[in-house]
């Protein structure tokens, strides 16, 4: 058996963003697949025509993609919460990895961080960065917490004249 990781992708996307540089999801998935042994990786999302080849690449680079239909509010703003696609997702898979990895910033997924860590199925929780990422998930995560804002030189993303999936 092998690792899964669940990630929600608009607190990682977000998360980097706000430190000011662009994560690189080629190297990203490479990283998760070398670094941890992970075989399968959701991205977890909200689903927007308009960015029908941010989807393509994000599966061109070996990304699981799950979405959530969104709303458009009044304001123009999109809302499109996924959390309880990635927790369900989690549990639905949960014989199926070895551990799991959690890649997100939201106190939200405390419970789910605290099963998997009290039954030894959780590998890490991955949070863009230390001041963003929820006190409660920190706790629950205990020991197996990092930080993603630390390992920027190796999953940024260098223009070459070519556009960044984001």
């Amino acid at each position: 058996m092998s690792n899964y990781a669940f990630i929600d992708a608009q607190n990682l996307y977000y998360g980097i963003k706000s430190l000011g540089w662009k994560l690189d999801y080629r190297k990203f998935r490479i990283y998760l697949k070398e670094k941890y042994n992970v075989e399968t990786a959701y991205l977890f999302m909200g689903k927007i025509a308009e960015y029908k080849h941010l989807y393509f690449a994000l599966q061109k680079v070996g990304f699981r993609l799950c979405y959530k239909e969104v709303t458009i509010t009044k304001d123009g703003s999109v809302k499109g919460n996924v959390d309880v696609e990635l927790v369900l997702q989690t549990m639905i898979d949960y014989h199926n990895y070895d551990k799991a990895l959690i890649v997100s910033s939201d106190g939200d997924f405390c419970c789910l961080v605290n099963y998997l860590y009290n039954r030894d199925k959780l590998k890490l929780v991955m949070s863009p960065h230390i001041n963003t990422c929820s006190i409660f998930l920190k706790k629950a995560a205990k020991e197996k917490i990092i930080f993603l804002d630390t390992l920027r030189i190796k999953i940024e993303y260098k223009s070459k004249n070519k556009k960044a999936p984001h």
